[in-house]
């Protein structure tokens, strides 16, 4: 930002998300612009929340402060319309920092999210904090006229939406922020009471804090003015938990579950929680803040309680208020006080519980396990008491079928004789389908989990058995394939022992220390070689993902090939090195095999040009033959 005058009033430069944002709005032709009510209604209520709060740590405050409420006043004359709260307000720095920028970290992650399309950016914007610039779909001016509390320095925003704001200093102005729209011809529906008491009734009934409209000479209360979630829930109708949900989360989609219930005992809150239909955008930023909003006995405590819900929940949305904690509750005690551990516990318990129920209507929660399993999953990995209610709630899918599938489906097709669980994981689900390393357990009808998501290379590292069964990768599951015969054995065309022998060692002569070792395998039909890495030691998909992520390794995994001694072209291989033939074509050949098998476990060739030269080789020489 660039101040361009050193005058009692300042015009300040927006920063460049905001002017894009602005853009968008602006520009937009989304239908749905009645949502700017909202958002700036909740963003009065957040004020009088966080005053209310405030008042509770510093009570001098309170000769400053008057009953809290939300005003709406139309003014058809001026054709103007604001919303005025008597909360907390905002000073020069939060003017600046709120209004003239994108106040979150993150923003350039979310111009990046930016996608063109005008209905999800607005989602965007929605989703990402950001809904007071929604105020400019109705209006071609916004004016904000606002004191902080504590503070004797009134000032005054304003902005035509385009790319810059101007700020001017009144210090006679009251404790609170007035918002006032300056309409497009367009919107002057936004000027009937009409209008206006039936968006607030659709919105922002829930809004605990009176909301008034004022008609003239007349003033009325238009919302219920309780909080939604101290209510019977017989009495709230699907509509309103919609649109308390909406709301709480900034988001446009329907709630794909709701969970509202007063927990009663040891430690006594009531919950109102949602899982969205779609994932919010940011749902893998590092620093996004928890969608869970803390109250104590109704007041507004933070809406950035970590420990309130485990990251694998990050999606879930909603509120919780307790008695148990008291009203001048400090960030640093919540994160010691065992009151959050245990309502924490509580909550967990009660998702859980209630997405298994969800789980029986299959369809339905395969859509759910599409938006949210790569999140889920983190469940496995952290130390948490639930890991085994989890892992039952988990879906993968699996080798032989194009449906999602749990550990529990899958122990009901394991082969007689089969011991463990397995899996292959890798970067994309086609991939994986056609990888050598199924071709012995496709010939035995193994079932093999395929695991996709970057988390899944980690939590089988620490969630290694389920009822019994081992969790192992295909690359170790040499025991389990001795045990079953395959159901239409080959076994004619074997190699010699002496053929095996001097084809072994002729690959580990040409590839070097590109390998550990080489051997003969019954695990392939229909691939000539495969690649393993020895047990212990990290996987390929693995590696690469540390490397990809810039992660520094130790070592890197060695490498095992396998020979599949009935293959024609390896017969065809072993024959020429039994019979010393042609030198080059042989170094050729391996070569050529070898970076194939690399590709078909998604490992980039380390000289992709060379390969295709010795392919374009064979290709000739065999095309000459025709």
């Amino acid at each position: 930002m660039t101040e361009t005058s050193q005058t009692t009033e300042q015009k300040i430069e927006f920063k460049a998300e905001v002017s894009r944002v602005l853009d968008i709005v602006i520009h937009s032709l989304y239908s749905n612009n009645e949502i700017f009510l909202r958002e700036l209604i909740s963003n009065a209520s957040d004020a009088c929340d966080k005053l209310r709060y405030a008042l509770l740590l510093h009570p001098e405050l309170s000769a400053q402060t008057t009953p809290f409420q939300i005003t709406i006043t139309p003014d058809k004359a001026n054709n103007t319309l604001s919303i005025t709260d008597n909360g907390i307000g905002m000073d020069k720095d939060d003017l600046i920092n709120h209004l003239g920028t994108i106040a979150r970290s993150g923003s350039a992650e979310f111009v990046k999210s930016l996608t063109g399309d005008k209905q999800k950016d607005m989602a965007l914007i929605g989703q990402f904090g950001v809904g007071f610039y929604a105020a400019f779909m109705v209006a071609d001016k916004v004016t904000v006229q606002t004191k902080k509390a504590g503070s004797d320095k009134g000032y005054i925003w304003e902005s035509a939406g385009s790319d810059s704001f101007t700020l001017n200093e009144d210090d006679s102005l009251p404790l609170g922020t007035t918002v006032t729209l300056h309409l497009k011809k367009e919107a002057t529906e936004y000027l009937e009471p009409i209008r206006l008491r039936h968006l607030v009734r659709q919105y922002s009934d829930h809004i605990s804090w009176p909301i008034l409209l004022k008609d003239g000479d007349k003033q009325e209360t238009i919302n219920s003015a309780s909080a939604l979630w101290t209510r019977n829930k017989a009495d709230i109708t699907l509509e309103q938990y919609k649109d308390f949900y909406q709301s709480v989360s900034h988001a446009f989609d329907d709630p794909w579950m709701t969970l509202h219930y007063k927990a009663e005992g040891v430690i006594d809150y009531t919950a109102l929680l949602f899982i969205p239909t779609k994932p919010p955008f940011n749902l893998f930023q590092p620093d996004r803040k928890s969608g869970i909003q803390l109250y104590v006995n109704r007041v507004f405590i933070s809406d950035d309680v970590p420990d309130l819900m485990p990251f694998f929940l990050r999606f879930v949305t909603g509120i919780i208020d307790t008695n148990d904690l008291p009203l001048n509750v400090s960030r640093e005690m919540l994160q010691k006080t065992p009151v959050m551990a245990k309502i924490k516990k509580g909550i967990v318990k009660r998702i859980l519980s209630e997405l298994k129920k969800r789980s029986e209507d299959k369809a339905s929660y395969h859509k759910f396990w599409e938006n949210f399993g790569i999140v889920f999953k983190e469940g496995l990995y952290e130390p948490i008491d639930e890991r085994k209610e989890v892992a039952e709630l988990c879906r993968f899918h699996v080798t032989g079928s194009d449906d999602f599938i749990s550990f529990a489906d899958y122990i009901n097709q394991m082969k007689e004789g089969q011991e463990n669980i397995y899996y292959l994981s890798g970067t994309d689900l086609k991939t994986l389908r056609n990888n050598p390393q199924l071709e012995g357990f496709e010939a035995r009808q193994i079932p093999v989990l395929l695991l996709t998501d970057p988390i899944d290379e980690f939590w089988v590292q620490t969630f290694t058995e389920y009822q019994g069964k081992k969790i192992v990768s295909v690359m170790h599951a040499k025991n389990d394939l001795d045990k079953i015969a395959v159901s239409s054995s080959d076994t004619k065309n074997k190699l010699s022992e002496k053929e095996a022998d001097k084809l072994l060692k002729r690959i580990k002569e040409i590839l070097g220390d590109k390998i550990q070792s080489v051997e003969l395998t019954d695990r392939l039909t229909k691939s000539p070689l495969s690649l393993i890495t020895p047990e212990g030691q990290m996987s390929l998909h693995l590696e690469r993902l540390m490397k990809a992520n810039g992660q520094q390794i130790a070592y890197n995994s060695e490498r095992i090939v396998q020979v599949n001694p009935k293959h024609p072209l390896i017969h065809k291989l072993a024959e020429l090195i039994n019979t010393n033939g042609n030198t080059q074509q042989i170094d050729n050949a391996i070569w050529v095999l070898y970076d194939q098998t690399l590709i078909a476990e998604g490992e980039a060739l380390s000289d992709p040009a060379l390969f295709g030269s010795r392919l374009n080789e064979f290709i000739l020489s065999g095309l000459s033959v025709l």
